[in-house]
């Protein structure tokens, strides 16, 4: 991060109406724009299952899933962009031509890569725990072929460390992502 006095930190409304211009990625974080790394191609191959997957389970129950062009506002200074990310309840899809981010996400899943998974499961962690209608956080680790699913319950979090086979369960909307379906190499 850049610690120049000069230096004005940004709001994510101001984040959010820059034309980057590029095909570079960037989030903004405590209000300092940085660039997000590219991703490998494991990373974006379980990526891809993990969304698929998804489509298909939650098409027609008033449940979207998004990809990583969907931002996600934490603060007032921060907006990330994670792999997946489900809404639940949301205006019709003609209502959010011009939406650059959503509000209330319910599941927020992350895929790790060696070089940001200390962010992903400690910052991002966090700041997806603070958002009050987020009932499920998973990371999925494609080097390992292994899930972490932190779910929110009546009295804090419970966290379920990775897994051989367990899959991605989200209570909240009923379902298991197979770890078989996230893993497929084909």
């Amino acid at each position: 991060m850049r610690h120049d006095p000069a230096y004005r930190k940004i709001t994510a409304d101001e984040f959010l109406e820059m034309d980057f211009g590029t095909d570079r990625r960037f989030e903004l974080e405590d209000g300092v724009i940085v660039m997000m790394a590219g991703g490998t191609e494991p990373h974006a191959w379980v990526q891809g299952n993990v969304f698929a997957w998804l489509r298909q389970r939650l098409r027609g129950t008033g449940c979207r899933p998004y990809g990583p062009d969907m931002a996600v506002r934490v603060s007032e200074t921060d907006v990330r962009y994670p792999d997946v990310s489900i809404y639940c309840d949301q205006p019709p899809r003609d209502d959010l031509a011009d939406a650059k981010t959503l509000t209330n996400p319910t599941v927020i899943i992350e895929v790790l890569s060696p070089s940001t998974a200390t962010l992903d499961q400690g910052t991002k962690l966090e700041e997806y725990k603070r958002l009050p209608s987020v009932r499920t956080i998973a990371f999925v680790d494609p080097v390992n072929d292994m899930c972490r699913t932190v779910e929110r319950m009546n009295k804090g979090w419970l966290d379920q460390m990775f897994s051989g086979e367990r899959g991605i369960a989200i209570p909240s909307l009923d379902l298991v992502i197979p770890h078989p379906d996230i893993f497929a190499r084909d």
